[in-house]
């Protein structure tokens, strides 16, 4: 199946101030697309253009790594559009989430401070995610395109800390921009929904 770019689900300057109008231009406009691009020419070439995304990026890790590139950055792009909403952030979590939260995670405001850590803390580009492994919620945090998928987990929560993602609006204070992320961004009906999802 072809990789498409995703429209976003809001407006471009939807989640201003926090990210704005012109990052998520570079960002989903042009960083996104071309993943698309070159994740359907890399696939095509590598036999795997009829396959699921999820498979792509699960077949190509560690045996092509220029297609996972793409095909992993794809997938987490999909997803992250998702993760965002004007309005969003905050404490009050789905009931569901919230349980599993405080069981797994130890609650809210300790998942803040791990999953903040966790993207501050990744070196260089990459992401920090909340990920289901073994039917519980941990944190992790992978380099550049790579995923909870290729580690046996399913991410319900991701952020993107390449500098093309905050860059624009914070320069280079990486911490800054997770704080906001977490405060403001989150849409925790789709966290929910990826949840529920994986548990199954």
């Amino acid at each position: 199946m072809a990789f498409t770019l995703p429209d976003l689900p809001y407006a471009y300057d939807a989640l201003g101030p926090y990210m704005s109008k012109e990052t998520l231009e570079y960002h989903h406009d042009k960083h996104h697309q071309a993943y698309v691009t070159k994740g359907n020419e890399l696939a095509e070439k590598a036999g795997m253009a009829d396959l699921p995304l999820e498979e792509v990026v699960k077949k190509s890790y560690g045996t092509d790594q220029a297609l996972f590139n793409n095909a992993g950055q794809h997938y987490n792009h999909i997803h992250f559009w998702k993760w965002m909403k004007p309005g969003g952030g905050g404490k009050s979590l789905p009931g569901k989430l919230q349980t599993a939260f405080d069981s797994d995670l130890g609650g809210y405001d300790k998942f803040k401070a791990d999953f903040e850590t966790a993207g501050a803390g990744q070196f260089g580009s990459g992401w920090a995610w909340v990920a289901v492994k073994n039917g519980k919620l941990e944190i992790m945090k992978t380099p550049n395109g790579e995923n909870p998928l290729v580690h046996g987990a399913e991410p319900i929560l991701g952020v993107d800390v390449w500098e093309h993602s905050y860059y624009i609006d914070y320069r280079n204070a990486r911490p800054k921009y997770l704080g906001a992320f977490v405060d403001n961004l989150i849409n925790w009906d789709y966290v929910l929904e990826r949840y529920e999802a994986a548990a199954r």
